[in-house]
């Protein structure tokens, strides 16, 4: 698309191009992203499960876990499940250490799993931006170009097929380009979307399982008390 046409043009041809290189540099960090968090979540939590005691745990885990997806789970979960393994000092009074155990791990969990997905997340609010609003980015150029086409040729006096072609053909390329342009970002916002629920399904269950480590109230009252 030429540039030197008016400012309407430069300026849908700018957006577009912004859009597609956000798009794609986006795509290729989150492919990137993804692929090294789906290989690091399996091993780590197999290296954390074989571990002996916590210290050990947090150790492989900063090895295997390059992408910090499941480490922080376990370090949230860490004053709690393994108290003696942090610090013997005394935990301030406030509503929160006020709580039963459980419901302490089950609060730090899901905190902790939360800054983890929204980390796995992040860009695919513009993929959807990007998908949504391109293709009536470039439908807006396609309509001021026609328009401009045709002020030139009535102010030309005459309408003639030659005539009309180019222009016109030279507008319908700006929708064309609108679509270039949101097509990858909406196939990046499904797959890459569905990778990320895959992703977090496996973080829940392992913060399911770390929550099992914690031995809840009925375990303790059904253990009968020694005469």
């Amino acid at each position: 698309m030429d540039l030197g046409s008016d400012w309407v043009h430069r300026a849908v041809t700018l957006v577009l191009l912004a859009m597609s290189v956000a798009s794609w540099v986006l795509l290729l960090y989150k492919t990137w992203l993804l692929a090294q968090t789906s290989k690091d979540v399996p091993r780590s939590v197999a290296a954390f499960w074989q571990a002996s005691h916590w210290p050990q745990a947090v150790s492989e885990l900063q090895l295997f876990d390059r992408s910090r997806s499941v480490l922080p789970l376990v370090q949230a979960a860490q004053p709690l499940l393994s108290p003696t393994e942090t610090t013997d000092a005394p935990m301030a009074a406030n509503l929160g250490n006020t709580a039963p155990a459980h419901q302490q791990l089950t609060r730090a969990l899901r905190d902790a799993l939360s800054a983890v997905v929204q980390r796995l997340q992040m860009g695919q609010v513009l993929l959807a931006t990007v998908g949504a609003t391109a293709p009536f980015v470039g439908l807006l150029g396609t309509v001021w170009g026609i328009y401009q086409a045709m002020g030139g040729i009535a102010a030309a006096g005459t309408a003639t097929i030659d005539r009309m072609a180019g222009p016109v053909g030279e507008a319908l390329i700006m929708t064309a380009a609108g679509l270039a342009v949101a097509i990858p970002a909406v196939l990046a916002y499904n797959v890459l979307g569905r990778r990320v629920s895959a992703l977090e399904a496996e973080l829940e269950g392992f913060a399911l399982d770390l929550q099992g480590l914690l031995p809840t109230e009925a375990h303790r009252s059904s253990t009968p008390p020694r005469g």
